[in-house]
Parts: structure tokens; sequence; C-alpha cells
């Protein structure tokens, strides 16, 4: 009987152990990356691009990045001489845009994914409220940008520009 016992205590330490070393060795250790000096030159030399969480410059504009691949979509015309959650009367010839965090007045530079194109709207208004998407461009902006005219959302960037 004391034998099974001993046989019994055996096999559960084992496999607590073994459990153990997995776990260990599953884990890897901390270590500082290497920060690695890029000897490539920049192909486009007047971009100056930082890390995501930082400011950069495109074009002349301090750009924060927000967001790559966004759902985006424009308003529909019945929304035309309405009165947005800023409080100004929507105007779909004009670029504005509708977004559920950032906030109003912010310049926000959306970039087409498909083709490179951009446009610069103002945020005027709070949605879209679909969940599936980011923002709700105005028809004259989404038109600018879009690679097919019959389209009705695209996948693009957003970047807000810092004053």
């Amino acid at each position: 009987m004391r034998n099974k016992k001993n046989i019994l205590f055996a096999t559960i330490a084992l496999t607590l152990i073994s459990g153990f070393t997995y776990v260990i060795s599953q884990t890897k250790p901390t270590t500082e990356p290497k920060i690695i000096q890029d000897t490539v030159k920049n192909a486009r030399p007047n971009i100056i691009a930082l890390p995501v969480d930082s400011v950069f410059i495109d074009k002349g504009l301090k750009l924060k990045p927000y967001k790559k691949n966004a759902h985006a979509s424009y308003y529909a015309d019945r929304f035309n001489g309405k009165r947005t959650a800023s409080g100004a009367r929507f105007n779909n010839n004009q670029y504005t845009a509708a977004h559920k965090k950032i906030p109003f007045g912010t310049r926000v530079k959306v970039t087409n994914e498909a083709n490179g194109k951009f446009v610069i709207v103002k945020i005027t208004d709070r949605g879209p409220f679909v969940k599936t998407r980011e923002i709700d461009l105005s028809k004259r902006a989404f038109m600018d940008i879009t690679k097919n005219k019959g389209a009705g959302a695209m996948k693009v960037t957003i970047e807000t520009i810092v004053e």
C-alpha cells in the first residue's frame, strides 16, 4: 500500500514539475530591443517619418497617425442643410466629416489606401452609426478620393493634423 502511495506522489510531483517547466520555457526573456541605424536613403527626402505614436511631417503638414484600414463612407443627400452635432449646417459640397471620437473642429487628412489620393476635412458631426464604419465624409470629399465613383465605402488611413 505504501509503495502505491509513493508512486502516486511521484507521478503527481513529476506532472507538476513538467507543467511548470513548460510554462517557464514558453516565456521569452525581456531584453531591450536593439536600435539599428537605417542605411537606406529615403526615396522621398521631404518626408520625415517617426514612430506611429509621434507627429511626423508630410507635405508641410504636421500629422499624427490615427487609424489605418478604416472604413469610410459618405453622407446621403437627404442630410444636406440639416444641423450637425456641432451646430453647423451640413453641406455635401464642403470638405467636412463625421467621426465618433475626434473633437469638433479638428482637421483630418483622409487617404484612400487603394490609390493614394487624400483630402483634408474638418470634423463637424458625430457618426457614422454603423459599427463597421470609422468616418463619414461629405460627398464632395469622398468623390475626390474614390477610385470607383459608384462605390459607397472604401478603406482609408486617418491622420489628425496637429496645429
